[in-house]
C-alpha cells in the first residue's frame, strides 16, 4: 500500500465514525449472576444483601470474595496525551478509554470501568484513584502527560492499597522489551553489549530505558535524544530544569559515556538498536540516518498513528529488523500484548503492586511464547490467544516470588484460572452477537 494511503488509513474513515456512533460506545454493563424471577432480587438487593455488607464490615478482605471488585479495575485518564492526538481533554479520551476497556475484557477477562476526569493537577488525580479504591481490584493510568504521568505514577505505587500501573509507561516497556530481546535473537546479537538510541524521552522511553537497564543494558552504551538533541551532562536546559525534569537528568548523567552530542542523526550513527517514541511520522527518522546504524540494525518506529518512518523505507536503508505500533504491518509492538495478561495475574493472585520484575518476567514470557524467530516474526500476535494465560501466570508466579500476592497458586491453577476467565469473556460476548443482542455490523456500503 502507498505511504499516502496508509496515511489515510491511520488518520480514521467516515465508517469508523458511523460505527461508533451505531453501537453508542463498546462497553456495557451486564449481569452476571442469575435472575429467576423478580423475587431474586431479595437475595441481591435488599433484604438479602445486608449479609454480606455485614461481613465486609467485621472483615473488609471479603469485599473479594462477596463483590466483583476482585476482577474489577478502573482506567483512568484526564486526556492531556491521547494516542497522537494531544491534548484533546477528558470528553473526547472516553472513546480510548472505552476501547482499552473492551481490549481488558475481551483479551484477559478483567472488567474496566473508564473514568476521565476533568482535572490537570497531579495531587488531584492521585486523590481521585484514592477515593475510588474502594471500587477497584487495580487501576491503569492512561493518556497523561508527562511529567505528570510520573508523579502521579510514582505517589500511587506508594500511597495506593490496591495495584497502580500505567500502561503508556510500564505496559509499552514490557512488551518494547520483550519484542527487542527476540530481535536482537534474529541479528544474533545480545542486550548487555548493544548500542541503543532512544529518540524521544517521554512516559514510554524513559519507562523502557529503565526496565531495558533492570535486564542487562548497558547504561554506557544508550544515547537518548529529544527534541533539543542527545541527552549529556552539558544539557544545560534540562539541568536548569532538574526540578521538574529529574528523569530526563537522570538519564543525562547516567547515559552516553561518549557524550554524544547533536541530534538524532549523532545519536543513531552505529546503533544497533533504534527504540523511536516521538512525533508522528514519517520523516522523523531518515534513511540516511538509518544507512548510518551498525549491520543488523533494528528500528523500532512506534509513533501512533505515523511511524516515524515506513517500514519499507528503513528497510531498504538496511534495518534488519523493523516494528511498528500498527497492526497492518509485521511486528506490532502493542500494549494489548501485555496489560490484559499482566492485570489477569495481579488480579488472580491478588497482589498488592505491579513491581517491575514482574514487568520483566511478562516480557520474558511474552518473548517466549512468540516461538519461532524471523525477521518479520518477533512478538505473537494479538489473536494467539494462548500468550494470554501464559503472560497472566508468568506475571502471578512472580508476585508470589516477591511477597506481593495475598493468594499463593500454582503455575498450572493460573494457567487454568486465566484460560476459563479469558474464555467465559469471549464467549459471552460470541453469544450476544449469536443473539443479536450486539446488532450484526451494518451491510457493507450503508
Amino acid at each position: 500500500m502507498a505511504p499516502g494511503k496508509l496515511t489515510a488509513k491511520a488518520v480514521g474513515t467516515e465508517e469508523t465514525l458511523h460505527l461508533h456512533r451505531l453501537y453508542r460506545g463498546k462497553v456495557q454493563t451486564i449481569a452476571k449472576c442469575p435472575l429467576r424471577g423478580f423475587d431474586d432480587f431479595s437475595i441481591w438487593y435488599t433484604p438479602g444483601i445486608a449479609e454480606p455488607c455485614r461481613e465486609i464490615q467485621r472483615d473488609p478482605t471479603l469485599v473479594y470474595d462477596y463483590t466483583n471488585k476482585g476482577n474489577t479495575i478502573a482506567i483512568v485518564s484526564d486526556g492531556t496525551r491521547v494516542l497522537g492526538l494531544g491534548n484533546i481533554g477528558p470528553d473526547a479520551g472516553l472513546p480510548v478509554m472505552e476501547g482499552k476497556a473492551l481490549l481488558f475484557k475481551f483479551l484477559g477477562g478483567v472488567d474496566a470501568v473508564p473514568l476521565c476526569l476533568r482535572t490537570h493537577s497531579a495531587d488531584e488525580l492521585v486523590q481521585a484513584v484514592k477515593w475510588t479504591e474502594p471500587s477497584f481490584g487495580a487501576v491503569n493510568l492512561e493518556d497523561i502527560a508527562h511529567p505528570t504521568c510520573f508523579r502521579v505514577l510514582d505517589r500511587l505505587r506508594r500511597e495506593a492499597a490496591i495495584p497502580v500501573w500505567h500502561d503508556d509507561q510500564q505496559g509499552t516497556a514490557t512488551v518494547v522489551l520483550a519484542a527487542l530481546l527476540n530481535a536482537l535473537k534474529v541479528v544474533d546479537k545480545r542486550l548487555e553489549n548493544a548500542r541503543i538510541a532512544m529518540i524521544g524521552i517521554g512516559a514510554a522511553n524513559f519507562a523502557t530505558y529503565r526496565l531495558l537497564t533492570a535486564a542487562g543494558a548497558n547504561r554506557d552504551q544508550i544515547v537518548a535524544c529529544d527534541r533539543c538533541g542527545t541527552l549529556h551532562p552539558g544539557r544545560r536546559d534540562i539541568d536548569e530544569q532538574r526540578e521538574n525534569l529529574p528523569e530526563k537528568w537522570h538519564i543525562c548523567q547516567a547515559t552516553n559515556a561518549q557524550r554524544r552530542t547533536g541530534g538524532i542523526a549523532e545519536a543513531l550513527r552505529a546503533a544497533d538498536v533504534c527504540l523511536a517514541f516521538s512525533s508522528s511520522g514519517p520523516g522523523i527518522l531518515r534513511p540516511e540516518w538509518i544507512r548510518e546504524m551498525a549491520p543488523g540494525a533494528i528500528v523500532f518506529a512506534c509513533a501512533n498513528p505515523i511511524p516515524e518512518i515506513w517500514p519499507q523505507d528503513a528497510k531498504e536503508a538496511g534495518a534488519r529488523v523493523v516494528a511498528t505500533g500498527r497492526g497492518d504491518f509485521p511486528n506490532q509492538v502493542n500494549n494489548s500484548l501485555g496489560f490484559p495478561a499482566i492485570f489477569r495475574g495481579v488480579l488472580d493472585v491478588r497482589a498488592t503492586t505491579i513491581s517491575d520484575r514482574m514487568a520483566l518476567a511478562a516480557a520474558r514470557e511474552l518473548a517466549a511464547a512468540a516461538g519461532e524467530l524471523t525477521p518479520e516474526r518477533i512478538v505473537p500476535r494479538m489473536d494467539e490467544w494462548e500468550i494470554y494465560p501464559r503472560v497472566a501466570a508468568a506475571t502471578a508466579m512472580e508476585a508470589q516470588r516477591e511477597g506481593v500476592a495475598h493468594l499463593s497458586r500454582s503455575r498450572n491453577e493460573l494457567m487454568e484460572t486465566a484460560r476459563r476467565t479469558i474464555s467465559t469473556a469471549r464467549q459471552a460476548t460470541f453469544a450476544l452477537m449469536r443473539e443479536g443482542l450486539i446488532p450484526a455490523f451494518p451491510a457493507e456500503g450503508c
